[in-house]
């Protein structure tokens, strides 16, 4: 029970500092003065400072990712067995703006860590995301059951687009903010998922299924 405390206030007191102040910032002295322990017992528990922000990082992804997939289930189960991609995009985009974004959420310790996650390519996270994909291929999956004749490649760019503007909402909210004059509504979140996987779709049904190349052309009799 105590060692579980220990733990505990160690990963809270890290994710605010983190949150707060970016992971190049903080030492390992902060986190233990924050979290009242003393430095052995980070020792013990982590091993080191990449060790506990990437378990920080694949705590607060476990559950996003699980949302995602509880979201992409339910739609598929209620097309018996086939999504639609606004139904998968959605699904994919969602929980990850939803627990950043928000006047209630952007304020809270875990979405800011994950803001910061997402703003600084720290090695430990970075090595996270390029190997954890599993749950991804999931949703290309999805999006080529709902899409037989598509090319395959333009299924994995849309994702990777959907992915790229989720993030970047995410990262550059004061940016659009003040680019739009604060015409962009950052609060209405509901909206912003809306906007981003119109522009996903778009993109993905607006080109001809299984485009030949240039090459294939020049072949062609």
């Amino acid at each position: 029970m105590a060692a579980d405390r220990t733990r505990t206030a160690i990963i809270t007191a890290a994710e605010r500092l983190y949150a707060e102040r970016g992971f190049a910032d903080v030492t390992m002295r902060d986190i233990v003065a924050a979290a009242d322990v003393n430095l052995a017992a980070v020792n013990y528990h982590f091993g080191s400072k990449d060790e506990l922000i990437a378990e920080l990082f694949v705590t607060r992804s476990i559950a996003t990712n699980r949302e995602r997939l509880h979201e992409l289930k339910a739609a598929e189960d209620a097309g018996n067995g086939r999504a639609s991609p606004q139904e998968i995009f959605s699904a994919l985009v969602g929980p990850t703006l939803r627990g950043c974004l928000g006047e209630a959420k952007h304020r809270s310790d875990a979405a800011r860590f994950m803001i910061r996650a997402s703003i600084e390519s720290v090695p430990p996270i970075r090595k996270i995301k390029n190997r954890e994909v599993d749950h991804l291929k999931r949703f290309a999956a999805a999006l080529r059951r709902a899409l037989p004749d598509h090319d395959p490649a333009d299924i994995f760019w849309a994702l990777h687009f959907a992915l790229a503007m989720a993030h970047q909402t995410i990262r550059d909210t004061e940016r659009l903010t003040r680019m739009s004059d604060g015409l962009c509504n950052l609060d209405d979140v509901q909206a912003i998922i809306d906007r981003v996987v119109s522009v996903a779709v778009t993109a993905l049904m607006g080109k001809p299924a299984r485009a030949k190349s240039r090459a294939q052309l020049s072949s062609a009799p």
